[in-house]
């Protein structure tokens, strides 16, 4: 096949203890997964069905090794989200919940790192959050431990410290909706692919990172990673809301 550009590079994850890496397909997030977090953005944590928004495979960032990442542009109020990562290995569509672990290859720890005030700004006027959430180097991922080495986590420790100062600590076992319940929601919508991967929300406790700051989020039994924020943007970023 004879291309009229060059072609996107692929965007790959390191998986624990193998030479092989992780293709990336696409990235689906989950919204407001924990209800704790619901209510410090204003929102109410009843049990609706889950919502979910994307991000483009440029949000990766390899975080198995400690790396660091730029002060996005146009933001002044830059926020930390630490996350489940499920890598998913098989495809499918309507995925019934009893059977929706069979396709997850592995799992990792994540930052959904956001834009807070262009993402509430958007939300307000009732548009679109990609500014806010769907940009480049938005997405630092440790390592994936896969399934068969460490299973299935129902529950497990989750935390994010800020310059070694705990900001989120809480559990993956308090999620709304639990893995199975987003993998198998989210295939009504859309058949999953192998490669895709999909982020399970955030616990309470965002708040905003500037320039020089050293984040480190981990999930037990899961690894961690480490990623320090560059500076890029003319003013540091806000306290948060």
């Amino acid at each position: 096949m004879k291309l009229a550009v060059s072609a996107p590079l692929i965007h790959s994850l390191s998986i624990s203890q193998r030479e092989e890496r992780f293709p990336v397909n696409r990235i689906f997030c989950v919204g407001r997964n924990y209800a704790a977090h619901a209510r410090e953005m204003g929102k109410d944590p009843d049990r609706e069905p889950p919502f979910f928004f994307m991000k483009p495979s440029t949000a990766i960032v390899d975080a198995s090794m400690p790396t660091s990442v730029v002060y996005p542009s146009k933001t002044h109020n830059y926020h930390h989200e630490v996350e489940l990562v499920i890598a998913v290995g098989r495809g499918g569509r309507d995925i019934p919940v009893a059977q929706a672990l069979e396709h997850v290859y592995g799992y990792a720890v994540g930052l959904d790192m956001t834009r807070r005030d262009l993402q509430l700004e958007a939300r307000d006027k009732g548009r679109p959050w990609e500014f806010g959430k769907s940009f480049s180097k938005s997405a630092p991922i440790g390592a994936i431990y896969r399934v068969t080495d460490s299973g299935h986590p129902g529950t497990a420790r989750i935390t994010l410290s800020v310059n070694g100062k705990t900001q989120q600590d809480s559990d993956i076992g308090k999620m709304i909706w639990s893995s199975a319940e987003c993998l198998a929601y989210l295939s009504e919508y859309e058949p999953l692919e192998p490669g895709d991967i999909i982020m399970t929300g955030t616990p309470e406790g965002v708040s905003a990172v500037s320039a020089g700051d050293v984040l480190q989020g981990a999930i037990e039994r899961l690894g961690s990673l480490q990623i320090s924020i560059e500076a890029g943007s003319p003013k540091p970023a806000s306290e948060g809301v």
